[in-house]
Order: C-alpha cells, then structure tokens, then sequence
C-alpha cells in the first residue's frame, strides 16, 4: 500500500511538474457490473456522494491538464459499501492509468472517464 502510494505520488507530481492541473467542478465515472454486464456514466460534482449499485461514491477533486478538461483526468475518490460502510477505495484515480491505482472488488470495477467543467 505504502509502494503504490510513493508510485501514484511520484507520478501526480510528475504530472504537475510536466503541465499545470487546473480544478474541475465534477467527474464522469464509467462504473460495470461484473456479473450483469451492465454499464453505467456516472456523473459527480465535486463533494457530492452518489450510489452506484452496492457502492457509494464521494468525489473530493477532479484535476485535468490546463485548457484541457478531457485529457488525463485524475480523481480523489472515496468508494465506500452502500450497507456495510466499509471503505474500498481511497485515493487518487488516473484516467490514462486506470489499473493503476483501482478499486479492488469483486463484482464492480470503476474508473475515472474525464473531469467537467460547469
């Protein structure tokens, strides 16, 4: 956990060194039900919470290239299970880098599409 942590660090601010980030207002999440088959845009403001079958989403940041808001998007997420509360994921998500840093879970997979602007 502490490897890929340094890992995601390094690259966010080899990021940030290479291009500024700019602050978006929302997410576009692609989330899939494993089992199903079934596809789901999920579209989030930043601070808003949203349910996702049996997950529940909370997106803290949305940070994309400066003039570009569909290039390699990046997230700070918080997924949580709807019933239990238990946390699955916390940290960053990279659009370009999906497996990178991923939600591990065995029914639903969850990735980062683009951040928004208004």
């Amino acid at each position: 956990m502490i490897l890929r942590a340094a890992v995601i660090f390094g690259l966010l601010a080899g990021a940030a060194d290479a291009q500024p980030a700019s602050e978006a207002d929302g997410a576009v999440l692609r989330g899939i039900d494993k089992i199903s088959g079934q596809v789901y845009d999920i579209e989030l403001r930043s601070g808003q919470t949203a349910d996702f079958e049996r997950l529940r989403i909370t997106l803290s940041s949305c940070r994309f290239p400066v003039g570009n808001p569909a290039g390699d998007a990046y997230a700070a997420l918080k997924v949580r299970d709807a019933a239990q509360g238990d946390v699955l994921f916390e940290g960053w998500m990279i659009a370009s880098a999906p497996a990178l840093s991923a939600m591990d879970h065995s029914r639903y997979d969850l990735w980062v599409m683009r951040c928004t602007t208004s």
